[in-house]
């Protein structure tokens, strides 16, 4: 059974670490040059999330948002698990855990930069007593 009870919780976990993220000058700072335009598209529940890094900006559901340069195809519950420092990125990419479009390598690159984002993620489940999506 899926952690995420519908598309709103996808958005507003999942969503919600990009959205702080966003929030951190030095980290935006350090993504921006990337030029990664990020899809991300969740199914278990449906929901589709896009991270514009040059420009900082979040957009949330299908056809929202500038076009993705990289686009990356998974279930929530495996988006909640990444969060949670417990999916290795380029190990779910070669088991198919995760699909993606475009130039992968650049993503990858930015993955240090997305670590930082673990531990806040892990304390606002913990905060809110998501013990569902902490157990995952």
């Amino acid at each position: 059974m899926a952690v995420f009870a519908d598309e709103a919780e996808v958005y507003e976990y999942l969503g919600g670490v990009f959205r702080l993220g966003l929030q951190d000058p030095e980290l935006v700072a350090a993504l921006q040059p990337s030029g990664v335009v990020l899809r991300i598209t969740y199914t278990g529940p449906d929901a589709v999330v896009t991270v514009d890094l040059p420009n900082a900006e979040l957009h949330t559901g299908a056809g929202a948002g500038p076009d993705p340069n990289i686009e990356l195809f998974m279930t929530a519950d495996t988006g909640n698990r990444f969060w949670l420092g417990k999916v290795v990125l380029p190990v779910a990419l070669a088991k198919g855990d995760v699909r993606a479009k475009g130039p992968v390598s650049k993503l990858l690159k930015l993955l240090p930069l997305a670590k930082q984002l673990f531990e806040p993620y892990r304390r606002r489940l913990e905060a809110e007593g998501r013990e569902d999506l902490l157990k995952a």
